[in-house]
C-alpha cells in the first residue's frame, strides 16, 4: 500500500513562505538547504533511471544522512527535520532507521506538548506533519488500522490541512476490509468515513483537481453508492474541465453510472457526444453494455 507524498515537499511547503525572510544562520535556512538538496538528489536519480551512477548517489546520500544527523543533534526539537529525514531514510530502504527517527520525533513532541505555551499553530503544524509521515510509513508497512490513528492525529492537530483528510480517505478506500475485520466499524461506517474524508479535502482545497476526481471516484468504492450524487460530482468536474478530453472523460463516467442505473437511453445520448479518438476504446466498452434496441 503506497500513500506517501514525499515529506520533503511538505517541508518545503511549510518553510517556503519564510524562505526570503530567514537569516543565513537560522535552523530554518539550514533545513531548507538540506531539503532542497534532498529533493534534487532524488529527482536526478529518478530521471537517470537505469543509468544512475550508484556510487555517486550513495556518496551524496550518505553526506545528507550525516548532515541530517548533525542538524538534529544541534536542533533536537525541530520537527520538520524529523519528517524529512525519516522519509529520506525510507527512500534509501533504511526502514528501521526511518521508523526510529519518526518515532523519536513523535515522542519529543509529546513531551513538548505538556510544556506551558507549547500549543501554538506552528507547533501543531509541525507535529501534524510528523504524524502524517508516521501514518505513511505505517501504511506502507502493511498496518492500515494503526496508520489511521496517525492520520487522525494529524487531522486533529491541523484540521485545515486538506492533504491529511485526502490521505485518510485513500487509506480507508484501499484497506476497507482490514477495518471491517478489525471489528471496530461496519462496511457502511468505513464507506461513510472514507467519503467524508474525501469530501472534507475537497471543501478545504476546491481547486485541487486530484481531490475532486478521487472524491467522484469514491462512489465506485462504496457498497451502497448514491449514484445521483455521483452524477452531480462528475457533472461538476466536466463543467470545470479545461480540455475536450477531460470533459469527455467525465461524460464516460456519467454514462457508466447511468448504465448502472439502467438508464440506457440517457447513457446512449451521453456516449454519442464522446468523439475524442483517445477515448474510443473506453467508449466502446460502455456502448457494448447497452441492450440492443428492439427491431421495429
Amino acid at each position: 500500500m503506497s500513500l506517501r507524498i514525499p515529506a520533503v515537499l511538505l517541508v518545503l511547503a511549510l518553510l517556503s513562505p519564510v524562505r526570503a525572510a530567514v537569516a543565513p544562520s537560522t535552523p530554518e535556512k539550514a533545513l531548507l538547504d538540506l531539503a532542497d538538496r534532498q529533493q534534487a538528489l532524488f529527482v536526478q536519480a529518478d530521471k537517470a533511471g537505469d543509468k544512475l551512477d550508484e556510487a555517486n548517489f550513495r556518496q551524496a546520500a550518505q553526506k545528507l544522512v550525516q548532515e541530517y544527523d548533525d542538524f538534529l543533534k544541534k536542533y533536537p526539537k525541530h520537527a520538520p527535520a524529523y519528517a524529512a529525514y525519516g522519509t529520506m531514510l525510507g527512500r534509501l530502504d533504511m526502514n528501521p532507521q526511518a521508523a526510529a527517527v519518526l518515532t523519536r520525533g513523535d515522542d519529543m513532541f509529546m513531551a513538548m506538548s505538556k510544556e506551558p505555551g507549547a500549543d501554538t499553530p506552528p507547533f501543531r503544524r509541525a507535529w501534524g506533519l510528523l504524524k502524517n509521515q508516521l501514518g505513511n510509513y505505517t501504511a506502507e508497512e502493511g498496518h492500515p488500522v494503526e496508520a489511521s490513528a496517525f492520520f487522525l492525529s494529524a487531522i486533529n492537530l491541523v484540521p485545515d490541512e486538506p492533504l491529511y483528510h485526502y490521505q485518510l480517505g485513500m487509506l480507508l478506500a484501499e484497506a476497507h476490509d482490514d477495518f471491517v475485520k478489525a471489528g471496530n466499524q461496519t462496511r457502511a461506517e468505513v464507506d461513510q468515513s472514507m467519503q467524508q474524508a474525501f469530501r472534507k479535502a475537497v471543501e478545504l482545497a476546491p481547486k485541487r483537481f486530484e481531490f475532486q476526481y478521487r472524491y467522484a471516484e469514491s462512489f465506485y468504492d462504496v457498497a451502497a453508492p448514491d449514484w445521483d450524487a455521483a452524477l452531480q460530482r462528475w457533472a461538476a468536474l466536466e463543467e470545470g474541465a479545461e480540455t475536450a478530453v477531460e470533459r469527455e472523460t467525465m461524460r464516460l463516467h456519467a454514462a457508466n453510472i447511468l448504465l448502472k442505473q439502467r438508464k440506457f437511453d440517457h447513457a446512449r445520448l451521453i456516449l454519442a457526444t464522446v468523439t475524442e479518438p483517445v477515448l474510443a476504446a473506453q467508449k466502446q466498452k460502455l456502448v457494448a453494455q447497452i441492450p440492443a434496441e428492439p427491431a421495429k
